[in-house]
């Protein structure tokens, strides 16, 4: 199981204050890597670090706004100076609590969007590859709207294909001392999804038991086990890829 740990590697996890970068991010810290936990409430990065330090495993909290680029190298820069080395990072952050059809989306609502769900993610990454050295791994998580129609969340869909359209030419670029891949989760029912969906999770249960093949919805839990795997040296061959992680739907 040795391909399958992250001791000695460092990894900063965007967007780690709650549902799916929590589990990211306490994923890795209980394969060994020591852990940077971003995102912008305070209260949520430094409760997620505590946890993780509190069993035996290595975080440190940087509030960050991954749509400023000058708290992005700060970030970096946080890893490198605490713990010495930057092996893995995931763009987790994003999302939009936006549900509107096209036709009527705000020249703001779209670039707001855009701003967070795309541009963070190419900015973030350029930051990273500047300090990894050989080995290094970057983790997109992106979303299934990327490729089909989603009406209403246009805007995300378009968002997060530029995402998967990334995770392909940065793994060409930045080949091959750093490999590039993407996530995309199914339904798990986070805050932010639950926000965006304006569902219940018992409405959304009842979606899954009829839609989903696996007949269950996803936990962060899942998605950060695929995290893993594209993060250690088992998925050591796999580039510019993006991993489906929605039970089948």
């Amino acid at each position: 199981m040795h391909s399958f740990d992250l001791q000695g590697k460092v990894a900063v996890v965007t967007g780690g204050g709650q549902g799916i970068g929590e589990g990211i991010a306490k994923t890795f810290a209980g394969a060994g890597a020591a852990v940077v936990i971003a995102a912008r409430h305070v209260d949520r990065v430094q409760r997620v670090t505590d946890e993780i330090n509190a069993g035996g495993g290595r975080a440190i909290a940087v509030p960050t706004d991954v749509t400023d680029t000058a708290a992005l190298t700060a970030l970096a820069d946080a890893a490198v100076t605490t713990f010495g080395r930057l092996d893995v990072w995931v763009n987790n952050a994003g999302g939009s609590t936006v549900r509107t059809p096209l036709r009527e989306l705000s020249d703001e609502d779209w670039d707001a969007c855009i701003r967070l769900n795309l541009t963070a993610v190419w900015k973030a990454s350029m930051i990273a590859a500047e300090r990894m050295t050989e080995g290094g791994t970057i983790i997109n998580v992106t979303s299934p709207a990327a490729t089909r129609g989603v009406p209403g969340s246009g805007h995300y869909g378009a968002a997060k294909a530029g995402v998967n359209s990334l995770t392909m030419t940065m793994a060409l670029e930045l080949a091959p001392t750093i490999r590039v891949n993407g996530v995309a989760p199914g339904y798990v029912p986070t805050e932010v999804m639950m926000t965006a969906l304006s569902m219940d999770v018992p409405a959304l249960e009842k979606m899954a038991d009829s839609r989903i093949p696996l007949k269950r919805l996803g936990t962060p839990d899942d998605i950060a086990a695929a995290a893993l795997y594209l993060a250690c040296d088992g998925g050591s061959w796999v580039t510019g890829q993006t991993i489906t992680v929605a039970g089948g739907l």
